[in-house]
């Protein structure tokens, strides 16, 4: 099997990357909670928590200041923020709980994928030094605080 060379990520984009992996984290955690048998009400508590701290300004911040880069028209980014309407609408859906867990921690999983495996590359591609200073400046490291309420993937 071919082995794959880490991606190597722009220091700027670090901070966007390890909250991809938050994101990660919770499609495993959405999974573990499949397996233990945990109530969707759970689940989906959690899920809306980290939606609404985590995802919707991390998308704003792909959305206005990172996607630009390579602009709107272009097929990758058009693709993303497909992807980010998608989310949101599945995450602001309360009905049929199981199947829309179980398309978000899917749809998730995927996007994440792609963000960091293609449109990621293409946008470090052609960003200009300066480009990347103003996301560092915009959006710097901050610790990632889990909601600690209900740990139902322990």
């Amino acid at each position: 099997m071919e082995q794959k060379k880490p991606i190597k990520r722009h220091k700027a984009m670090q901070p966007i990357s390890r909250e991809h992996h938050q994101g990660l984290l919770l499609s495993w955690k959405i999974r573990t909670g499949f397996s233990k048998g945990i109530s969707m009400e759970r689940m989906k508590t959690y899920m809306d928590w980290f939606y609404a701290t985590h995802l919707v300004p991390h998308f704003e911040v792909e959305e206005k200041y990172i996607f630009p880069i390579l602009g709107n028209d272009h097929e990758l980014v058009k693709k993303a923020i497909a992807q980010h309407r998608r989310l949101e609408r599945l995450f602001n859906t309360s009905t049929e709980l199981k199947k829309i867990i179980s398309l978000i921690e899917e749809e998730l999983e995927n996007h994440i994928r792609f963000e960091e495996r293609i449109l990621f590359n293409e946008i470090q591609k052609v960003a200009t030094e300066e480009q990347m200073n103003t996301i560092s400046e915009l959006h710097p490291e901050t610790k990632f605080v889990d909601n600690t309420k209900d740990l139902f993937w322990e």
